[in-house]
């Protein structure tokens, strides 16, 4: 809710004080904002742990916006080469005449074949997916956590 004033002919918009906001707020309504000031809070942490590292057949790798769309793209790029016959071991599957490698969080290159690359882009589904579906948990949990940071809620 915005209040709307007028301070010697000029218009200001302001929020309302808290005082103004217990005189037409009822229960209810202070209950629901809470309710969503914890359910952001809960997809602002399911956001910063989806684009933290996930780990793949023990080795760490990135997972922002960017990283997201290169795995998703490399990931697809495998299905079809799977579909087409590529085989394991075969490094150089992508079309490319260098062996195909990912680079992992630690700045390391990780030999990647056809299947390899498709399990990568999987797991990397499940990480997201994984978080997605704790936060709806969180957000459902009666009572609510009181950290939301607490590792042992989250994958």
């Amino acid at each position: 809710m915005i209040i709307e004033e007028w301070v010697n002919g000029v218009r200001t918009l302001r929020a309302p004080t808290e005082a103004e906001l217990a005189e037409i707020m009822t229960a209810e309504d202070v209950a629901a904002a809470a309710k969503a000031a914890f359910d952001r809070s809960v997809d602002i942490e399911r956001d910063r742990r989806i684009v933290a590292a996930f780990t793949f057949a023990g080795r760490a790798y990135d997972f922002d916006a960017a990283s997201k769309a290169r795995i998703t793209g490399m990931a697809t790029l495998a299905g079809f080469a799977l579909g087409a016959g590529a085989e394991a071991d075969d490094l150089r599957w992508h079309g490319g005449d260098e062996d195909f490698h990912w680079i992992a969080s630690d700045n390391g290159f990780v030999p990647m074949d056809a299947p390899t690359c498709f399990a990568f882009g999987q797991a990397a589904a499940a990480h997201e997916a994984a978080h997605i579906f704790a936060a709806r948990s969180i957000k459902d949990s009666d009572p609510a956590p009181e950290d939301i940071t607490d590792d042992s809620i989250w994958p």
